[in-house]
C-alpha cells in the first residue's frame, strides 16, 4: 500500500484500515519509512511558516528559527514514536496484550498520521494550534488500533489505553523538551 492511500484510509476509516494492517505481513522498516515521510510534512511546513512567513521579532532570525523548529519537530516525532512503542510493548504483558515491538511501533506510528498531515497548518503560523487538535484524533486512531493489533482483552482495554495515552504524553513532553532545548533554545546553533 502506498503512503498516501494508507494515510487517507487511516484518517477516513481507521477501524477498517486497522483490520487491513493486521492482515499485512509488513516489517518495521516499511512503517518507519511511512513515519519518516509523514514527519516531513510538519517539519517542512514549520520551516516555511516560521522561517519565511513568520516575523523577524526582536532581532530573531526567522529562517534560523524555522530551521531549528523543523529539526526539532522531525526528530521529536520519529524519536517520540520509537520511545512510545518501547513503552507500549513493555506494558503489554501487564495488560495481557500481544508483546511485540514491531506491532507496538505500527500502532504508534500510524496513530501519528493525523498530527503529521495536519502539520501543513504550520505553513500559516496563526493556524498552528490545529496541529495538536489533530493529535486528538490520533488518539482515537490509537484506541481503534489497539484491539485488533495488540489483541487487548476487552476488560483490560480502557486501562491499557489510558496508560498508553499517559506514556505517549509524557514521552512527547520529554522528547519535545530535550529537542527544544537543544535546537530551539540553543544560542550556538
Amino acid at each position: 500500500m502506498n503512503i498516501y492511500q494508507r494515510a487517507k484510509n487511516l484518517l477516513l476509516a481507521p477501524a477498517k484500515e486497522w483490520q487491513s494492517i493486521d492482515e499485512e505481513d509488513v516489517n518495521s522498516s516499511h512503517v518507519l519509512t511511512y513515519l519518516l515521510v509523514l514527519a516531513l510534512i510538519p517539519a517542512v511546513a514549520g520551516f516555511i511558516g516560521m522561517g519565511f512567513i513568520g516575523l523577524n521579532v526582536f532581532g530573531i532570525d526567522s529562517v534560523n528559527w524555522g530551521f531549528r523548529h523543523a529539526i526539532s519537530s522531525y526528530l521529536g516525532i520519529v524519536g517520540g514514536a520509537y520511545i512510545s512503542a518501547f513503552v507500549i510493548d513493555f506494558l503489554a504483558d501487564k495488560f495481557q496484550a500481544t508483546s511485540s515491538f514491531n506491532v507496538a511501533f505500527k500502532v504508534v506510528a500510524y496513530s501519528y498520521t493525523p498530527m503529521c498531515v495536519a502539520g501543513v497548518f504550520y505553513l500559516i503560523p496563526s493556524l498552528s494550534f490545529l496541529v495538536p487538535l489533530a493529535g486528538l484524533y490520533g488518539l482515537y486512531i490509537l484506541y481503534t488500533g489497539m484491539k485488533p493489533m495488540l489483541k487487548v482483552p476487552e476488560d483490560k482495554m480502557m486501562g491499557y489505553f489510558i496508560v498508553c495515552l499517559l506514556s505517549i504524553i509524557v514521552v512527547s513532553m520529554v522528547v519535545g523538551a530535550i529537542f527544544g532545548a537543544i535546537f530551539i533554545n540553543s544560542v550556538y546553533f
